[in-house]
Order: structure tokens, then sequence, then C-alpha cells
């Protein structure tokens, strides 16, 4: 675990963040993410998924992220039939999660591959947290080789794969070494929740973020960027509660 996690770079990530942000708020987007996640899985359990309207796609589609402005045009337009099967063969086909990942990504035709990525691992680790992890691009980005996730990993750990599903079986790994390490290094002091360990991913992006944009933007540019919290719960997808209830409930 220790060539994989860099330690004491996490554990400065932690002490940085505190400086600006008490730890029971960010306790408390945990919360909110625990309470996004309960959504998805009650909606996308298999009975319900088996059931999916319209109305509840279109529902799922204003909790997803990466989901907004001409993406959501696009998802719009799918056959709602063909993406009940997708999202069924997606949380569960039989095989390697990163050959259905593979497979979910490709049908998602007119969204950038940034947004397929950012669509397949939501609805996964969401939908089935405690078998999935969540990969965005503020988690891991191929293409800028940026993201929360190479900070706080050695060097050496080598994110590359032939395909969108090798390098989401790879940011797993990844994930798992540092929800693991997190609380005996003493720099995950969220919650030992898969969810704590997101929230300590996203404080990281945003403090990274913070100091880059310190460095290239004006202060007035500066002044209107929105708090840590904020920004964690945007990224997270927390920062505001869609009326929609998952399909089945009342």
């Amino acid at each position: 675990m220790d060539q994989v996690v860099d330690t004491e770079t996490a554990k400065e990530f932690m002490r940085e963040t505190l400086e600006v942000v008490d730890v029971s708020e960010l306790a408390q987007i945990c919360v909110d993410v625990e309470e996004k996640s309960a959504w998805f899985q009650a909606a996308l359990d298999r009975d319900a998924l088996a059931e999916l309207t319209k109305q509840d796609y279109f529902g799922l589609l204003q909790r997803v992220f990466s989901v907004r402005g001409k993406a959501r045009s696009v998802m719009q337009g799918y056959d709602v039939d063909a993406v009940r099967s997708w999202i069924t063969e997606l949380l569960y086909g039989s095989g390697n999660p990163g050959k259905r990942f593979d497979a979910f990504a490709c049908r998602l035709d007119g969204l950038s591959e940034n947004l397929r990525v950012d669509v397949t691992g939501e609805l996964l680790h969401f939908a089935q947290p405690d078998r999935h992890w969540l990969w965005t691009r503020w988690m891991w980005d191929p293409k800028t080789k940026t993201g929360a996730l190479p900070l706080v990993t050695t060097a050496a750990y080598d994110f590359a794969g032939e395909s969108p599903g090798a390098i989401y079986m790879k940011v797993g790994r990844a994930i798992a070494f540092v929800h693991e390490v997190g609380g005996a290094a003493g720099f995950q002091k969220i919650s030992r929740s898969i969810f704590g360990t997101d929230v300590f991913l996203c404080s990281v992006y945003v403090v990274y973020a913070y100091t880059v944009l310190r460095m290239r933007m004006t202060q007035e540019f500066n002044k209107v960027m929105p708090g840590l919290p904020e920004f964690c719960r945007r990224l997270l997808g927390v920062h505001r509660k869609p009326s929609a209830a998952p399909a089945g409930t009342a």
C-alpha cells in the first residue's frame, strides 16, 4: 500500500482542507452523498429498473452531475427501452466491471469520451457503492494526466490502460488503497465509508484547483469562485436536491 499511496502528501492536503473548512461540514457533505447514493440504489434496483419509464429516466438524468446542457438533451433522445437494457447489463451483467464499463460507455452516442466516462462512473458507483468506485475527470483525466488521485498516489503508480474500462480498474485499485490507508495514516478524518473517501478526494482536487487558479487568474476572478464546500458539493452532484423520487416510491 505504501507503494501506491503518498501518505505524507495526503496528510498535507487534509491539513490544508481543514484550514478553511470544519470537518463537520465535510461530514455533512458525506451524508448528502450517501443520500444521493440511496436514491440511485432505489431507482436502479433490479426490479425498479425493469419498470423504468421515460419520466423515471429523465429524473435519473437530473441526478447525474455530468449530464447538463447539451449532454442532457442528447441523453434524453435515447430510446428508454434501450437505456433500460444498457443500465441493466452495466449493473447486473456478468464478467469484469471494466468490460461492462466499456460496453456501456460505447453506447452513449453523441457524448464526448470524457462525458461517457463520467456518466458510466457515476451510475456504477452511486447505484452499487459497495461494489464499484467513482471515476470522473476530477479524479483522473487521462488526457491531461491530472486529477485528485495522482496527487495522493506515488509517481510510480500507472493509471494507463488500453480502454476506458481498463483505466477504470486502475482507478478503482488506487481508490481502494487510499480508502484503506486513510484511517491508519490519519489523513481520512471525514468518514470511514467509501463516501468519506469520495469527499476527501474531492477536497484534494479543490485545494489543488484553487492553488492553480490563484496563480493563473486575476484577483477579481478568484473572488467569485465558490468556497471549498460548495465546490465539492457541485463536483459530487449534491449542491441541490431534485424533487424527483425514485421509481416505485411515493
